[in-house]
């Protein structure tokens, strides 16, 4: 299986940055993408960025040109740095490993991290 496990949340102000890190352990050769989500209280969990096992992103309209995804694979770690946060940018922040659908990693669920929460004042 994969595990995720997510850090880097905290209590900023708007205009400042965080970098959230989501390290992946276990099968990890079977992740076909590391997808960020994010939730807001009273809010439906919405779709922030993901990035491919070949490096392909996106990101929804609300951040772009905000937000940037990467990933160190020698780490098997994903992250998500954020720029000029604002105070809707308030949320709780899931990472999610997608897994390959390969003969090799039938069985292998995708994995979501605890979440961390990130919160900008005005």
């Amino acid at each position: 299986q994969v595990r995720l496990v997510e850090s880097g949340g905290g209590l900023v102000q708007a205009g400042d940055s965080l970098r959230l890190p989501c390290a992946a352990s276990g099968d990890t050769r079977c992740l076909s993408a590391t997808v960020w989500y994010r939730q807001a209280p009273g809010k439906e969990r919405e779709l922030v960025t993901s990035i491919s096992s070949e490096g392909s992103t996106y990101y929804a309209d609300s951040v772009k040109g905000r937000f940037t995804i990467s990933r160190d694979n020698a780490a098997n770690t994903a992250y998500l740095k954020m720029n000029s946060l604002k105070p809707e940018d308030t949320a709780v922040y899931y990472c999610y490993g997608r897994v390959r659908t390969a003969t090799e990693c039938l069985g292998i669920l995708g994995s979501w991290s605890r979440g961390t929460q990130v919160t900008v004042s005005s």
